[in-house]
């Protein structure tokens, strides 16, 4: 009997023991500076391990080379869109200030009619003074001219087809 009591009172020291140990561990690591335990998360990888600052949010990957462990940091996509946004705002804003420095806009009526741009437009169709009637302005000679031109460019060229067709036709019956 008094090796079972001698156990009992082994097991009871060494559950003191690690009772205390567990409390003043935990004591000790709430009281470490940032830069201790708590402050990186760590995943183990096939060639290292991955970090993750949880203050920052900073990843780097670490390996164990032949001089030592050595960490770098992963490009993070977030940072280069952050960079690209604040680039596009800053050329926005250029622009604005670009946009404000010249003449502002005409509004209402302007007193000197605009130029013509184009000499072939015809203009709107008139409507005669005092009656309903819409005038309509005929095609000028050159007009005429071209759609004509266009035309017989499409009749020969139908007729070549034809005059092919007919060829292949009867060459091969």
């Amino acid at each position: 009997m008094s090796t079972a009591t001698s156990s009992s009172k082994l097991l009871s020291i060494i559950a003191v023991a690690a009772l205390t140990f567990c409390v003043t561990g935990h004591a000790r690591a709430g009281a470490l500076p940032d830069t201790d335990n708590g402050r990186y998360a760590l995943s183990p990888l096939a060639d290292g391990v991955l970090r993750l600052d949880t203050r920052t949010g900073a990843v780097s990957t670490c390996s164990n080379s032949g001089a030592g462990w050595a960490c770098y940091a992963v490009p993070d996509e977030r940072a280069a869109l952050d960079a690209e946004i604040g680039r596009l705002q800053a050329d926005n804003e250029k622009m604005k200030a670009q946009l404000a420095e010249r003449e502002p806009t005409v509004s209402g009526k302007i007193e000197e009619p605009l130029p013509k741009s184009d000499s072939l437009k015809k203009g709107e169709p008139k409507v005669a003074e005092g009656e309903r009637k819409i005038e309509i302005p005929l095609p000028s000679d050159r007009d005429m001219d071209r759609v004509m031109s266009f035309l017989e460019r499409a009749w020969r060229r139908l007729i070549e087809m034809a005059n092919r067709m007919q060829k292949d036709v009867g060459g091969k019956i």
